[in-house]
């Protein structure tokens, strides 16, 4: 059983090297066909090495759990959204290509929908392959925002920073840690933050109507928030330990299912 675990802990690492080297042909090829500066190369790099070293910390702790199929897609989504990133960061100098960035961004939207499919198919739901679902919906979230905030101004980095906001706050109110009941309403106003992002982003709609777009994002998920963080006040225990961070937060859930189910 030990010599087993040892093999399965040793393909998981391999696998999340594999990652990363997947992450740095992307950021090759994107740096070939848009001739991307030292910001992109350097931010898409970081997120590239930062996500390797995160993810084999978090599999050291999940030993003898195997990564799976349902991680694998979350990885290629990682690596999608480590382009995005690389992408953002560039357009501080140069405009991106339009097609390019909302093409990647589109198909890292999309998979969210098809690693917890995997998941429950292959019988390989997980606390890690949920924590690493989620976190990869943050980040993209917030890059998606910091983009948009560029022509809206600093008001639209709130969709993108309230989760770690939560997060923080979660860390001395432990009555925030408790798990929540399965929403409808807040598994679709999560959902709808990436694509409204990416249509704002993508610079289709007028000035004012992407604005109101964007406030609409924003007002829904300070709502979902909101009622959540209501219903956590009002059934909180001055008791209540540390939830595993698995457990669905304030417009994280976006899956049909009230438990973690996006890993492998």
């Amino acid at each position: 059983m030990a010599l087993n675990n040892t093999y399965d802990a040793r393909l998981a690492y391999q696998e999340t090297a594999v990652g990363a080297g997947v992450q740095l042909l992307l950021l090759a090829l994107l740096g070939t066909a848009i001739g991307m500066g030292p910001a992109g190369w350097l931010t898409g790099l970081v997120f590239a090495i930062a996500t390797w070293a995160v993810l084999n910390r978090a599999l050291r702790r999940s030993q003898p759990l195997p990564f799976g199929p349902a991680n694998r897609v979350t990885l290629g989504r990682a690596i999608l959204v480590g382009g995005v990133t690389a992408l953002v960061a560039d357009s501080f100098q140069d405009s991106p290509p339009v097609t390019l960035f909302v093409g990647l961004t589109a198909v890292a939207l999309i998979l969210d929908g098809v690693d917890g499919k995997v998941a429950r198919r292959t019988g390989t739901c997980s606390a890690l392959g949920a924590r690493f679902d989620m976190e990869v919906d943050a980040f993209l979230i917030l890059v998606l925002s910091v983009y948009v905030s560029v022509s809206l101004g600093p008001w639209v980095l709130l969709i993108g920073l309230m989760r770690y906001a939560f997060v923080a706050a979660a860390r001395v109110l432990p009555w925030l840690n408790a798990p929540l009941p399965p929403s409808m309403a807040r598994k679709t106003v999560a959902a709808l933050q990436g694509v409204l992002l990416l249509v704002a982003a993508s610079g289709v709609l007028p000035y004012d109507a992407t604005a109101v777009l964007v406030a609409v994002a924003l007002g829904t998920l300070t709502w979902s928030f909101g009622r959540d963080i209501g219903w956590l006040w009002t059934t909180r225990s001055p008791f209540t330990p540390p939830h595993p961070a698995s457990a669905p937060t304030p417009a994280q859930a976006v899956k049909p299912e009230p438990v973690a189910v996006t890993g492998g």
